[in-house]
């Protein structure tokens, strides 16, 4: 069944320009209040009119502009900038001289931080050095001198910036790192899925095929040969499949993507209804050389829960039809506890000598590895083999009712 590929985003930054936007406007307002309550004293009212005018429709305009790291473009950042060192040096214009050397506030006021903030949130600690500078000389220029409450805001101005800067970068690495990370086991689980699939079926087929061959000879033999060579290289591809590169988004600003995929998804976007019964997906094994014991009440799974365990007791099955013998006995018992799915396969072969499912394993022969301790594990559950020489063997599968979805890797950036 088709997968359908799923995108996560994932962005600590995100807020921060949200915060600037709420920032931007409360500064605009408490830079008017300012002015409003000492606009008798100001030696050109009507300049600082003029400007707050300008400064209020800009900050209202350009709301959205600071809504995210696409939309804050370097020009918006220049005019912004721009617009913050003209209401400082605009300051000794319109205000008293005497209001002007004592201290008194800029036209702008603290807007003005939110201006070099952008520059730290865009671009990081470089931007917000260069915009935090050019905003201390404006300062310098409107006082005449360095007095000692102007070298305080500038240095405070300077290193807030700076440091948010170096904080934004640190985070968008760590959001790059944890994207990779995820998609990398995302495409590990899905390349397990596929290899199990082959193992139940491709190679399945190419073993018969070499195996047969070899019996009838002839041009079979030639045929069983090919097919042998065909298992090889398959196996080697399966076991040590690639992972693919990284298709994280190319605009850093809009933060990292997980893309995964979605195996079991019918495309709707709807999965799986209620859970299933698994006996009468365990029913079709049942045969004169396997016997079924179930409960007398449904055995309830999730469904995807339940095809992957019918599918790992048929993978058990196929190990025991190719190492037991065709005419090997086997036993499936299934057992409902409260909170758990049991199911054991036993057959009465010569069992697994020690240190061969290691070797096996070694060789890219992965049918226990993947195909039945895979599943479970994607599952939560467990698979438990137990081989005696000349006893046979027994693999107990473990499944819990309550199964998740180990494939949907938003669980795991959530609780990082």
């Amino acid at each position: 069944m088709a997968g359908r590929e799923r995108v996560m985003r994932m962005s600590v930054e995100q807020p921060l320009w949200r915060a600037l936007a709420g920032y931007r406007v409360l500064t605009m307002m408490y830079a008017v209040g300012l002015f409003a309550a000492a606009h008798r004293e100001f030696a050109r009212p009507w300049l600082a009119v003029s400007f707050f005018a300008v400064l209020a429709v800009w900050t209202l305009a350009t709301l959205p502009k600071v809504a995210s790291a696409a939309a804050c473009t370097k020009p918006f950042l220049t005019a912004d900038l721009t617009i913050a060192l003209t209401g400082v040096l605009l300051t000794p214009l319109a205000d008293d001289p005497d209001r002007v050397h004592a201290g008194g506030p800029t036209l702008p006021s603290i807007w003005t931080a939110g201006s070099v903030l952008a520059f730290a949130i865009k671009g990081g600690w470089r931007w917000a050095a260069l915009a935090s500078t050019l905003v201390a000389a404006a300062n310098l220029v409107e006082r005449g001198g360095p007095a000692r409450d102007t070298v305080h805001n500038v240095i405070l101005v300077w290193v807030a910036s700076i440091a948010i800067g170096y904080v934004v970068e640190v985070a968008r690495a760590s959001e790059r790192t944890l994207a990779r990370a995820l998609e990398i086991e995302a495409a590990t689980r899905e390349r397990e899925r596929l290899a199990r699939d082959i193992h139940d079926g491709v190679l399945q087929v190419l073993a018969m095929v070499q195996r047969r061959g070899a019996v009838i000879g002839g041009e079979a033999a030639e045929l069983g040969r090919m097919a042998g060579e065909q298992e090889v290289a398959l196996r080697t591809l399966v076991s040590g499949g690639l992972v693919p590169v990284s298709r994280a988004s190319e605009d850093a600003g809009r933060g990292a993507v997980v893309r995964a995929v979605d195996p079991e998804d019918d495309g709707d976007g709807t999965g799986d209804d209620g859970p299933v019964d698994l006996r009468p997906l365990l029913a079709p094994y049942a045969g004169a050389l396997v016997s079924l014991a179930e409960p007398g009440a449904p055995v309830r799974l999730a469904p995807a829960a339940a095809r992957e365990v019918a599918a790992a007791v048929g993978a058990a099955l196929d190990n025991v039809r190719r190492h037991a013998g065709e005419r090997a006995r086997a036993w499936i018992l299934v057992e409902d506890e409260p909170d758990e799915v049991i199911v054991t396969v036993r057959d009465d072969g010569p069992g697994i000598p020690e240190g061969r499912l290691a070797q096996a394993e070694g060789e890219g022969r992965l049918g226990v590895a993947l195909s039945i301790r895979g599943r479970l594990r994607d599952l939560g559950g467990s698979a438990d083999l137990v081989s005696v020489p000349g006893q046979g063997t027994e693999v107990e599968l473990r499944v819990p009712k309550e199964t998740k979805n180990v494939n949907d890797p938003r669980g795991k950036a959530e609780q990082r």
